[in-house]
């Protein structure tokens, strides 16, 4: 198996809308193609700890947009993947959910894996899924799990989530109507951070998605491998999260009974399901809290 490097691809409606800034540092990023094919993007120094980021459903490294830059600034190397089936990465040969994408994503970390530094798998939604089934079946491939938003927990939501499809609409205008009610029903708490790089985002990502018949993130999936997690855990949900709103001590409880490398647990004020976009300062306040947590943890520090 051999790595092609190449410049990264931002689409062009969503680099419209970034800060020159975020732009700069996103723009100096790679493209790394693997068979599959399997895409990954890196950023920062190769020789800086490592931070790997696993994005959400029908979603691809974008998830991340408001995050990445910073780590970078921070020294940080981020390397954040097209999940197999979304982004520029092809569906995985077999099967059509979470529990495919753990064969190829650990036989292309060891391709990919640096040496030199301990890695952090961050996971959003059901990136977070994919994250702590991948560690639980390979513990050594990472030396700690932060788990954004994670569903699979056996926590159905009481009223179901009311998304509306967008594919048969016969004009653009009406399918971001739909976008527009998707976002604010699942992913975000408050009308202003619908802006027009959210749009720009989830649009872009959903024409890519091609896995949409996930059914696994309802069952208590995560829930069972959270014991054989031998990393430590973190958890961090925004507060707002619509599929937990209002169940936070019955989320925090299952987490204590069941995870038993749970180092810490962070909740973000005033954010919806879509965290680390939502609020960012946020997140990476609570994201670095987790890296310190961690820290302190190990013997000899």
């Amino acid at each position: 198996m051999s790595i092609h490097s190449g410049p990264l691809i931002l689409d062009a409606a969503v680099l419209a809308h970034l800060p020159a800034d975020e732009t700069a540092v996103l723009q100096s990023g790679q493209r790394l193609s693997l068979p599959g094919p399997m895409v990954w993007h890196a950023w920062g120094p190769v020789d800086g700890p490592v931070v790997v980021l696993l994005h959400g459903g029908s979603g691809s490294w974008t998830h991340w947009i408001r995050t990445i830059a910073p780590l970078v600034l921070q020294g940080v190397r981020v390397l954040a993947v097209d999940l197999p089936g979304f982004g520029d990465s092809a569906a995985p040969e077999q099967g059509g959910d979470v529990d495919a994408l753990i064969e190829p994503l650990h036989k292309a970390w060891a391709l990919l894996k640096p040496q030199h530094a301990p890695s952090t798998f961050v996971g959003f939604s059901f990136g977070g899924m994919t994250a702590a089934l991948w560690l639980a079946a390979y513990p050594q491939d990472a030396e700690q799990l932060v788990m954004v938003g994670t569903p699979g927990l056996g926590l159905t939501v009481p009223d179901r989530i009311p998304l509306k499809g967008w594919r048969h609409l016969p004009s653009l205008e009406l399918q971001a109507q739909a976008h527009r009610h998707n976002l604010m029903a699942l992913m975000l708490r408050h009308e202003q951070s619908l802006d027009d790089l959210a749009m720009a985002v989830h649009a872009a990502n959903v024409v890519r998605d091609r896995m949409p018949r996930r059914r696994l993130s309802s069952t208590p999936i995560v829930a069972e491998a959270l014991p054989r997690i031998a990393c430590p855990l973190h958890v961090i949900f925004g507060e707002w999260d619509a599929l937990y709103k209002g169940r936070w001590p019955e989320v925090q409880a299952l987490f204590n009974a069941k995870a038993p490398m749970l180092a810490s647990w962070h909740l973000v004020p005033d954010a919806g399901h879509w965290v680390q976009y939502e609020r960012p300062e946020g997140f990476q306040a609570a994201l670095l809290a987790c890296t310190a947590e961690t820290a302190a943890l190990r013997p000899n520090k």
